[in-house]
């Protein structure tokens, strides 16, 4: 498998400690809290729930959603839906997308997103994050449109990847997903900081979606999930405040890297740069009980998220400062 954020118990054999800020996964530090689950979400199979999709249409904007157990559920299974095809997937990225689509009889090239222009006349599928992780750099909604709408007139796809778009989503596509080959992913994991329910949606036209429905077979998201998923998505206060902390908190880490000759790009939830020392910046973090995100190959350099609270933002500050008296 890939390497991803988290991993703290690896992390504690390692370095052989237990106190860890962990700032690797780019997840808001105070997510929402699940609240107290009905008996049936334990006792009865998780079937389809229409309330919780109507919930992510309205929050989402999506005309049409289908709720999946996590987006690397789709990401997987979305290679399988068509026949052997000619794939670009934008670069640097989340690097499950490359993974899976170089499987199953496709041809796939990585492309920087500077050149994406230039590649959609000659591809079968694009797939792009957006804002992208880990950068944070963010493609114009005007430029997806036309690309799905070139893409479509021969029968191919738009992968739209909006994971951390709830926080930045002036570029969104999810409204426009009745359009035919167009297909954008959304996460509850990031901004509601919900990654361990696992719980994910995609918004695309229904024949994509029955599609993917019928490859992810019967109850593919837990009863638990969809009852937690769906107070998280109706919950407008806490989502309001939640986006005033957040757009606060991704600003004060920009001040702080940069306070430390770090130039940093990225989002609300997380700031990213290519470290010339990657390693032995993850290595000085890591020393202090700080998890970042080390990335060694095509978007080499750190990526870290937001601390939880003072005490972690201080400890942050402090190796920070130490890393920079080097």
């Amino acid at each position: 498998m890939l390497e991803h954020g988290g991993k703290l118990r690896e992390a504690a054999q390692r370095y052989g400690r237990h106190d860890w800020l962990d700032l690797s996964t780019g997840l808001n530090p105070n997510g929402y809290p699940a609240p107290a689950l009905a008996a049936d979400a334990w006792h009865r199979l998780p079937e389809h729930d229409p309330a919780l999709e109507l919930a992510a249409q309205r929050y989402y904007a999506a005309p049409r959603m289908l709720a999946v157990a996590g987006t690397q559920a789709a990401i997987q299974a979305l290679p399988r839906l068509r026949p052997p095809s000619r794939v670009v997937v934008a670069s640097p990225s989340y690097a499950e997308h490359l993974h899976h689509w170089s499987q199953h009889g496709h041809r796939t090239s990585a492309v920087p997103y500077g050149e994406l222009d230039a590649v959609v006349g000659s591809a079968d599928v694009l797939v792009v994050c957006n804002p992208n992780n880990p950068t944070g750099a963010s493609l114009p909604r005007a430029s997806l449109l036309e690309w799905a709408a070139a893409l479509a007139a021969r029968g191919g796809w738009l992968v739209v990847d909006e994971a951390f778009a709830d926080t930045d989503g002036a570029h969104s596509v999810a409204d426009a997903t009745q359009a035919p080959g167009l297909i954008v992913l959304r996460s509850v994991g990031k901004f509601f900081g919900l990654a361990g329910v696992r719980l994910g949606f995609v918004a695309a036209r229904e024949d994509i979606l029955a599609a993917l429905a019928d490859m992810l077979g019967p109850w593919p998201v837990s009863g638990p999930a969809q009852q937690v998923a769906r107070a998280a998505l109706e919950n407008s206060a806490w989502q309001q405040a939640a986006q005033e902390q957040l757009q606060a908190g991704g600003a004060r880490l920009r001040a702080l890297l940069a306070q430390h000759g770090i130039t940093s790009h990225g989002t609300a939830l997380f700031q990213w740069w290519p470290e010339a020392r990657a390693e032995a910046f993850h290595e000085h973090m890591a020393r202090r009980g700080i998890w970042v995100r080390l990335f060694r190959e095509a978007a080499r350099g750190i990526r870290l998220g937001l601390p939880p609270d003072a005490a972690g933002w201080q400890r942050l500050e402090q190796a920070l400062k130490e890393w920079t008296e080097q």
